[in-house]
């Protein structure tokens, strides 16, 4: 088995930002809380983007300035852009990442801009984390399946990921954003890329929409990665990409990986704790109980 592997904890950024109902901040800070003390390696805060644009992660900087950071543990926001990036440094942020897709017609309705202008987006954002001295890293969405386009061709999402590593980000995470991909399908886009790197610069942010999401890790592991998102509880969603269920679970991806013989030294009861301190502020279908041992 590779190196010990690397949860990234999205829960409290992708797994609340789809959310109608508007959390409270304390209840955001005690799910982080939870979570640092978990056992994961990173936690995505929130995201500092418009207000309007995703009102439930509003209160960003709230929430940065609350919380109890664990040595450790890297604590990480979205950014759009470099006015994104100037708050996040003023957070307190240690990682930043951006977002774009590998198909043209969700990045246009997710970022209104081209995959070739989100580039140009991320140069200042990238400069200027590089200066910060905070880790980086950058999405793609859709890299399986587009909830507009269909299925994405493995070279296309190729493409795209390995602009975003040429370009200098950290890693880049690879999105079954609908959660249609198939076991195949993640070994067909990785054997593209995988080469062409070093172990550590991908992870894997999987939804389990149609049940494979653990399938799915096992391939990604196969082909040594050791970095995957996940989201406690199940919780979460895309508000651009219609009907997709939640996240994997953190529990399921803890399981999954410890029953393949990997090193994962997360606490599945302190994640209990976590996701029982959201719950109650979730509408149905964000909280899914955690897969049975």
């Amino acid at each position: 088995m590779p190196a010990p592997m690397r949860i990234v904890e999205v829960g409290p950024r992708d797994g609340l930002q789809n959310e109608a109902q508007i959390i409270p901040t304390d209840v955001k800070i005690a799910f982080v809380d939870a979570l640092s003390r978990s056992g994961v390696d990173e936690v995505e805060v929130s995201a500092f983007v418009s207000h309007p644009k995703i009102p439930q992660l509003s209160d960003a900087e709230e929430v940065f300035a609350a919380i109890k950071r664990v040595a450790g543990v890297v604590y990480s926001a979205l950014v759009p852009n470099e006015r994104g990036l100037e708050r996040a440094l003023e957070a307190g942020a240690n990682k930043v990442s951006v977002f774009t897709a590998a198909s043209e017609t969700f990045n246009k309705k997710n970022i209104n801009a081209t995959i070739t202008e989100a580039y140009a987006r991320f140069v200042p954002v990238l400069a200027g984390s590089q200066r910060a001295r905070i880790k980086n890293r950058a999405y793609v969405s859709t890299c399986f399946w587009c909830p507009y386009e269909g299925k994405v061709p493995a070279a296309s999402a190729a493409r795209v990921i390995l602009r975003l590593l040429d370009m200098g980000f950290e890693e880049v995470s690879i999105g079954d954003t609908i959660g249609k991909a198939t076991p195949d399908e993640v070994r067909e886009l990785l054997e593209l890329v995988v080469p062409h790197t070093t172990a550590g610069r991908l992870a894997l942010h999987l939804h389990d929409t149609y049940g494979r999401a653990a399938d799915n890790v096992l391939a990604g592991l196969a082909l040594g990665v050791t970095e995957f998102d996940a989201s406690t509880g199940g919780i979460g969603g895309c508000p651009y990409a219609p009907g997709a269920a939640g996240n994997l679970a953190t529990e399921t991806l803890v399981r999954t990986l410890t029953e393949a013989g990997a090193r994962v030294t997360v606490d599945l009861a302190v994640l209990d704790e976590a996701r029982r301190a959201v719950r109650g502020h979730l509408g149905e279908r964000r909280s899914q109980p955690a897969a049975p041992a």
